[in-house]
């Protein structure tokens, strides 16, 4: 197949629906014949038997791929796996990709917001950006993407983008230090807005028909969040928990705690780029101030 011709997609819907992940996981089926699936989702029995109800007489799966190593993308991989006798394919485990300010953090003792990483994915195949993989009927290209997750790939298929949970049209990213990194968010928005996408196919949410608008409106909105927690901090030094509340005063209670994890993700772009100060950004709710500098 020609690696500019999108290919024939069906959807396979996960039924895990939620605040975090709307409508349930999207998973892909690629192609025809001997197809490739895109994140099988999570760990349920009925979802496994959805995926192979999709596949017509004959057909088969050959190859199971994976945007990221989050659970509700990557934990049914090898009941599926064990099933087709596919080859897994993704950027690595779990803490594969963390850039060294985060290897860091995590060091002195940075843990996740209990966002599911699934620590036991491993695939058999691991793609770095601009590997390629293709059946008789499908063609995919690995863009690594890090930001929502050190791991995090998309496929272009021609001039189709499977965006993950990096690009999507029903939300936007959770970026949850240190497996979630905002430099590297945004430095790969910035990459993906390079090329001319005809489609999205997001892990969850519905298919994203003008990408590089949303591309750019999902800059924007990181770059308002940012000018918002400076516009906070400019009343005085606070402590993470409350610079949460002063900045998302639109969310559930419930989602707090993922939005406070955005925050920090910002806190800590913004104190490396020397335009805020915290006295440990390892600590459940750190003290921030603005306007200064000082080494965690």
């Amino acid at each position: 197949m020609h690696p500019n011709t999108e290919p024939e997609v069906r959807l396979v819907r996960a039924a895990n629906t939620g605040p975090l992940t709307g409508t349930g996981t999207n998973t892909w089926i690629v192609g025809r014949g001997d197809v490739a699936v895109i994140d099988p989702g999570p760990a349920d029995d009925a979802h496994l038997s959805a995926i192979m109800a999709a596949l017509a007489p004959g057909e088969r799966i050959s190859h199971i791929l994976v945007t990221h190593t989050h659970l509700d993308h990557s934990a049914l991989v090898p009941a599926l796996a064990a099933r087709t006798g596919a080859i897994t394919a993704g950027f690595g485990p779990a803490t594969t990709g963390r850039s060294p300010r985060m290897q860091m953090l995590a060091a002195l003792g940075l843990g996740d917001g209990g966002e599911g990483i699934d620590q036991r994915f491993v695939p058999d195949l691991a793609l770095t950006d601009g590997d390629c993989l293709a059946g008789d009927s499908w063609h995919l290209q690995a863009i690594h993407t890090p930001g929502h997750a050190a791991t995090h790939l998309c496929f272009a298929a021609g001039a189709h983008l499977f965006s993950g949970d990096h690009v999507m049209g029903w939300s936007s990213s959770l970026i949850s230090p240190p497996d979630g990194d905002m430099a590297d968010y945004m430095r790969a928005l910035e990459k993906l807005a390079q090329t001319p996408w005809h489609r999205a196919l997001p892990g969850h949410g519905p298919v994203i028909t003008a990408p590089q608008d949303r591309i750019a409106a999902l800059k924007q909105h990181r770059i308002n969040r940012e000018t918002a927690l400076l516009a906070a901090l400019c009343a005085g030094p606070m402590r993470l928990h409350a610079l949460t509340a002063a900045v998302y005063t639109d969310i559930a209670p419930s989602l707090q705690p993922a939005a406070s994890r955005n925050v920090l993700a910002h806190v800590i772009d913004l104190h490396d780029r020397n335009l805020i100060s915290c006295d440990d950004l390892c600590q459940p709710d750190p003290y921030i101030s603005p306007m200064q500098s000082f080494p965690v």
